[in-house]
């Protein structure tokens, strides 16, 4: 009855209805302690003694990393009314007509594009935010001013583990023969040779596709063959690049535009390692691509679990993914999602980070790929009516972690618990 309920749930989903800056990924800091591996250890060796509690350190790690980006970046950047970063001044429309763009610029919203996100079938209008105006107040005003559209800010998404950028790094080959099925969302990725030539990228933000350590590693962890084996080993990968160099790289409208080509290239699985909050535009990628048969896995993010719900991981459908430590503990600063569905290793995972590197990394961002990975070889194409028996397939291979049976820690349990060189 279990796997009965997952399959109908899925089935119903996918049938039915909608349901340094960032570019160089702002890197998780050791929380002040002392960590040869430069991440944060595992609990039991965290000394919280007189110290604030775990959940605190990453809840501030959280607020200084926002603050230093929109520090860092001022003129491309700012905070919206929930204190998420945002691209300056810009706020976006779906579902607007000529009279609602007129509406608009007579209010001091003045259009600056308008554009239709292929593979989607999605239409979006860009406006100017007036001066003087802040981007929440603004937001609740074209709101109420154009009621039957869907308004929202351009919010920034950050990497949910450790990277950074690699200047001048040569970009892996591009595969460019239109056979990958298997999708990422992230930055550039390095042609270390457990990938080379079987990746096709293409840039959504100025300066894209470019190298990054995250990107690579997720990029290795997915499809590596070699010194680095990846769970869905020597497949092809397309990549999208949403951070390039661009100040406000990893943007919500970024992420839409990467699903969009995804979704017209025929990608089954995506992976989306990336954090943030809840965005209209967003959502409504997220869900168009669902129901064009696309799956999609994101890890929960590295902000602990006293942290806003993680997106795109909290979308209804998406595979929200958990890290775990080589005793199988849930990362004490694994991010929380609305659900939780399956963990993955996240600690010490090996994966390639340059042309010519390789590094044991640590977080969720890692554990996403191994899951979406072994989905991959379970769902190897778009199609509504084979999804209800992949997912069932990939409960079966979990292994139970916690309370028996599905819990709110590690979802259905462990996936690909031998991958990583752990």
């Amino acid at each position: 009855m279990k796997f009965r309920t997952i399959i109908l749930s899925f089935a119903c989903l996918f049938l039915g209805g909608t349901g340094a800056h960032v570019a160089a990924q702002i890197e998780l800091p050791p929380v002040q302690l002392p960590d040869a591996a430069r991440t944060l250890p595992a609990l039991p060796e965290l000394d919280t003694g007189p110290l604030i509690s775990v959940g605190d350190q990453l809840t501030r790690v959280r607020l200084d990393r926002i603050a230093a980006l929109v520090r860092g970046n001022r003129d491309h950047i700012e905070l919206d009314d929930r204190g998420e970063p945002a691209v300056r001044g810009i706020l976006i429309a779906s579902g607007v007509d000529a009279a609602m763009i007129a509406l608009a610029a007579d209010k001091g919203f003045v259009l600056i594009d308008r554009e239709s996100i292929k593979g989607l079938g999605l239409q979006i209008a860009r406006f100017r935010v007036p001066d003087g105006r802040s981007l929440g107040r603004a937001r609740k005003q074209l709101a109420k001013l154009l009621p039957g559209a869907e308004i929202d800010v351009d919010n920034i998404y950050f990497a949910s583990g450790s990277g950074g950028a690699l200047p001048h790094a040569a970009l892996a080959a591009s595969a460019g023969d239109g056979t990958a099925r298997l999708g990422l969302i992230d930055s550039g990725v390095a042609a270390h040779p457990s990938v080379a030539g079987r990746v096709e990228q293409r840039g959504f933000a100025k300066g894209a596709p470019s190298a990054s350590r995250h990107g690579t590693a997720v990029a290795s962890l997915l499809i590596g063959d070699g010194s680095v084996r990846g769970a869905a080993a020597g497949q092809r990968l397309l990549a999208a690049d949403v951070y390039g160099t661009d100040p406000a790289g990893g943007s919500a409208s970024a992420i839409a535009r990467a699903l969009g080509w995804l979704a017209q290239s025929g990608a089954a699985v995506t992976t989306i390692s990336l954090v943030g909050p809840d965005n209209k535009l967003l959502a409504s990628a997220v869900a168009r691509a669902q129901q064009r048969g696309m799956l999609i896995v994101a890890a929960v993010g590295n902000d602990g679990p006293a942290a806003p719900p993680a997106y795109p991981a909290s979308y209804r459908g998406v595979f929200a993914v958990t890290g775990v430590d080589r005793k199988d503990r849930a990362l004490p600063e694994a991010g929380r999602a609305l659900h939780v569905d399956f963990a993955a290793p996240g600690d010490g995972v090996l994966a390639a980070t340059g042309v010519g590197s390789m590094d044991r990394l640590r977080g969720t961002s890692f554990a996403a790929p191994l899951v979406a990975g072994r989905l991959s070889l379970r769902y190897p194409a778009p199609a509504i009516d084979r999804i209800g028996p992949a997912v069932a397939a990939l409960v079966m291979e979990a292994r139970d972690l916690g309370k028996t049976g599905r819990d709110k820690t590690y979802g259905h349990g462990l996936i690909c618990g031998t991958c990583g060189d752990r």
